[in-house]
């Protein structure tokens, strides 16, 4: 058998208590075995200033060696004004710089959004997607994954409370897995 995929995940909330993060357990949890998914916290980098690349802050350098190293992306966000958090911004500014060394860059990547309300992130999904395309970041497009009132489907565990939610992140965790894997087996890397 080979070696699993190496996925990084991305959460976009910092809440020691965050429904976004119980979703992102429930993910891993249930990912399929030819993916191994590690989350890698955002709460540490530094503000993105470009002053600060002639000694870039270790954490910058730490993040981007790992983002580098991964096989693609796993992005959980939750919904703050119709957009992503700013820590999630702020990582992916960190990533992309300088100008022409982006670690974002070709990495097949998905997007989960969730919030208590109703439409489930739906405008930091789409927000967080423009992004990514300028990043030249192929992104899952099915299916979506919009998780409302994920406050009711998941508990801090990460244990979904119905077989229906649970059966949706199981197939949305296997098209991830067959669009990373379409990419590895390509060798594609930076496009």
């Amino acid at each position: 058998m080979s070696e699993p995929l190496d996925i990084v995940a991305i959460l976009g909330s910092l809440r020691r208590q965050s429904l976004t993060g119980a979703l992102l357990r429930g993910l891993i949890e249930n990912a399929p075995k030819s993916l191994r998914v590690e989350p890698v916290p955002i709460g540490g980098l530094p503000l993105y200033d470009p002053d600060l690349e002639a000694a870039a802050p270790a954490a910058w350098v730490e993040f981007r060696a790992r983002i580098a190293r991964a096989s693609g992306v796993l992005f959980a966000t939750p919904e703050y004004n119709r957009s992503v958090p700013a820590a999630l911004k702020n990582a992916i500014d960190v990533g992309s710089r300088p100008p022409g060394q982006s670690v974002w860059n070709g990495k097949p990547a998905a997007v989960i959004s969730a919030s208590p309300g109703a439409i489930g992130g739906f405008g930091a999904n789409h927000h967080l997607r423009q992004s990514l395309v300028f990043l030249n970041m192929p992104t899952l497009q099915q299916p979506e994954a919009y998780i409302g009132r994920v406050d009711r489907l998941v508990d801090q565990e990460g244990q979904f409370k119905d077989e229906s939610t649970r059966a949706f992140v199981v197939s949305f965790m296997g098209a991830f897995e067959h669009w990373v894997s379409r990419f590895a087996a390509s060798g594609a890397g930076p496009m």
